[in-house]
C-alpha cells in the first residue's frame, strides 16, 4: 500500500512541479543551448527499481566525454570537466530538476536511494545490492541529504579520490541505505525532504541527528 500511495503522489506532484517550474527551467534550457557545448540534457544509464537499468535525465553540466576523462565517474570540486554554467547548476542542485520527468514516468520517486551507475553499484556489498532498490530510486534520499556536498568531501580528503570513494563513501552510503530500508515510511520520507531543503540553504546543520537519532554515525 505504501508503494502504491507513494506512486500516486509522485505522479501528481511531479506533474505540478513541471508546470510550476517551466518558466524557470525554459530559460536554463535556452542558456545551456547557447553555452558550453550546446547540450541541454544529459542522459545516462543508472540502476533503478528492482535493479533494472533506466536513463536518468539531468541538465548538462559537464563536457560530453567526461566519463572517459580525468577521475571518471568521480566529480571533484572545481573539476575542469564541469562547464562554467554547469558549476552553478551542480552546486544549487538545479541540474537534477529534469528528473521530474523520470518521476512522472515511474523510473524514480521524490524520495528513495539515489540511482547509481553500474560501476558504483557494483562496489556495494551484496547485502546492499539485494535490497537497495526495492524502492524506486529518489530525486533525494538519506544518502543525498547526509552527503550533500560529496564533491567537496572527495576533494578535501587526504586519500586519492578513487580510494576515498571506494573505501569511505561507498560503505557509508551502503549503511545509510540499509538503514532507510529498515525505516521506510511516509514520515521518514517527509523528514528526508525537509532535511534536503535545509541542506541546500544551510549545509552545515545538525538536523539529521535530530530527525534520525538511529542513523549510522560516520568519520569522514
Amino acid at each position: 500500500m505504501y508503494l502504491l500511495i507513494k506512486r500516486f503522489f509522485d505522479i501528481i506532484f511531479s506533474l505540478l512541479a513541471m508546470i510550476i517550474l517551466a518558466p524557470f527551467m525554459i530559460p536554463i534550457m535556452i542558456l545551456l543551448r547557447f553555452t558550453g557545448e550546446g547540450e541541454v540534457f544529459y542522459k545516462q544509464p543508472r540502476i533503478g527499481y528492482k535493479n533494472q537499468v533506466f536513463l536518468i535525465w539531468k541538465f548538462a553540466t559537464m563536457l560530453k566525454n567526461s566519463p572517459n576523462m580525468g577521475t571518471g565517474e568521480i566529480t571533484l570540486r572545481h573539476d575542469p570537466r564541469v562547464t562554467p554554467m554547469g558549476g552553478f547548476l551542480r552546486m544549487s542542485k538545479i541540474n537534477e530538476l529534469p528528473q521530474l520527468i523520470n518521476i512522472f514516468k515511474g523510473d524514480m520517486s521524490f524520495v528513495g536511494p539515489r540511482p547509481l551507475m553500474k560501476v558504483s553499484f557494483d562496489k556495494y556489498i551484496p547485502q546492499v545490492q539485494a535490497v537497495i532498490y526495492n524502492n524506486r530510486p529518489g530525486l533525494t534520499g538519506i544518502g543525498s541529504a547526509i552527503f550533500r556536498d560529496e564533491e567537496l568531501l572527495v576533494s578535501k580528503s587526504s586519500l586519492p579520490s578513487a580510494e576515498y570513494y571506494d573505501k569511505i563513501l561507498i560503505p557509508s552510503k551502503g549503511k545509510l541505505e540499509l538503514w532507510y530500508q529498515g525505516h521506510v515510511s511516509f514520515i521518514t520520507d517527509f523528514k528526508i525532504l525537509v532535511l534536503t531543503a535545509f541542506s541546500v540553504v544551510k549545509p552545515d546543520n545538525n538536523l539529521a541527528a535530530k530527525f534520525f537519532p538511529s542513523i549510522p554515525k560516520f568519520e569522514l
